[in-house]
């Protein structure tokens, strides 16, 4: 069991990374297509989605998986970031499905096979790999807090930087994500404060789910406290 997820990490990790890195060179082609010479700008935007940012924190973390494996380590606090990580996927697959699929990004051209690598099976196989690998811990109700942290610094500065920046291209402030943007919401901040709080809701709910189902006998074999 412990090799045959060393080889799914491995394949997770180059499919992850491949998509990421391809749609960054879509991006980039497209920008370039367009004349836009504020490519520093367009970059920090890229990595801006949160969708962008738990897919790079998920390759990096299935590569210390894969890591520490091999050295048949498994640290109480390496479940925890794979817990995290995780909950972070699990809710980008959530929310880009439910309410962002068949919506134009605002990341240049959408390359199609990375953009179901991102949202759809590389959160469907750090879901699986969260219930079936073997060395995780149980975790406690109190991670619960570890686990919303950073989602709750990226709104905050999504929110602040928003306003700060000017999209040449839509001659407007730049946001990831549309219904964080106060100028397409219907009632302003008051739709983004509503979607703020309904991804907040999914990502505590989903965060909780992770954490019950480290409390379950599937996937603890092997875990070690060091």
């Amino acid at each position: 069991m412990t090799a045959v997820f060393v080889v799914l990490r491995i394949v997770a990790v180059l499919a992850i990374g491949a998509a990421v890195v391809g749609q960054i060179v879509t991006s980039l082609a497209f920008w370039q297509s367009q004349g836009l010479t504020d490519i520093g700008f367009r970059l920090t935007n890229f990595f801006s989605f949160f969708t962008i940012e738990s897919n790079v924190a998920a390759t990096v973390v299935l590569v210390m998986a894969v890591g520490l494996t091999l050295m048949k380590q498994s640290p109480m606090w390496f479940s925890v970031l794979r817990a995290v990580v995780t909950t972070f996927m699990v809710t980008t697959g959530i929310v880009y499905n439910l309410l962002l699929r068949g919506i134009e990004l605002p990341q240049g051209a959408t390359l199609e096979w990375s953009n179901e690598i991102l949202h759809l099976w590389g959160p469907l196989y750090v879901l699986a790999d969260w219930i079936f690998a073997p060395g995780r811990h149980r975790l406690e109700w109190k991670h619960i807090g570890t686990i919303i942290a950073f989602p709750m610094v990226w709104a905050v500065y999504t929110l602040v930087r928003g306003p700060l920046t000017f999209d040449s291209v839509t001659g407007g402030a730049w946001y990831p994500y549309p219904f964080l943007n106060p100028d397409l919401s219907a009632n302003g901040y008051l739709s983004v404060a509503f979607y703020v709080i309904l991804i907040a809701a999914v990502i505590g709910l989903t965060g909780a789910g992770v954490i019950r189902l480290s409390r379950t006998s599937v996937g603890q074999r092997g875990a070690r406290s060091e």
